[in-house]
């Protein structure tokens, strides 16, 4: 009885010593892992391209909707976060074709845009713009 009381012992403070170094509390669930093959990543909170370039949606288009309705001069200020011909939907990303041929990422089924004048990783320049275009919160 003693011995199997040291290895419950022994398990006992080796999770509780595993939580210690992972910065979370016993029986927190971890972060959730970024999906494999997904065209973007989360970055303090927001979605961003694979270079830290903020990603945003337009209230106007409708989810699921397979279109952009931002073209002409709205997609030259607001330019289409665009996914290669061969690229395909994992997770919450899918692409849809926008009339003019090209293929362009949506997330939960609303295409994603950069803002021409963010200039660097980490800015959000465009967010809430006109209150119709807002970074993607994650």
């Amino acid at each position: 009885m003693n011995a199997f009381r040291g290895v419950l012992m022994a398990a006992v403070l080796s999770a509780a010593l595993a939580a210690c170094n992972s910065g979370k509390a016993p029986g927190e669930a971890p972060a959730p892992a970024p999906v494999s093959g997904a065209p973007a990543q989360l970055r303090e909170g927001f979605m961003t391209d694979k270079k830290g370039m903020m990603l945003y949606v337009f209230n106007k288009d409708a989810a699921g909707s397979g279109k952009s309705v931002c073209t002409g001069a709205c997609a030259r200020s607001w330019p289409p976060f665009l996914a290669d011909a061969q690229a395909h939907g994992v997770g919450d990303w899918s692409v849809i074709t926008r009339d003019d041929g090209a293929k362009q990422w949506a997330y939960k089924g609303k295409p994603t845009y950069y803002w021409s004048k963010d200039r660097k990783p980490g800015d959000k320049f465009g967010d809430n713009f006109k209150d119709i275009w807002h970074v993607i919160v994650k």
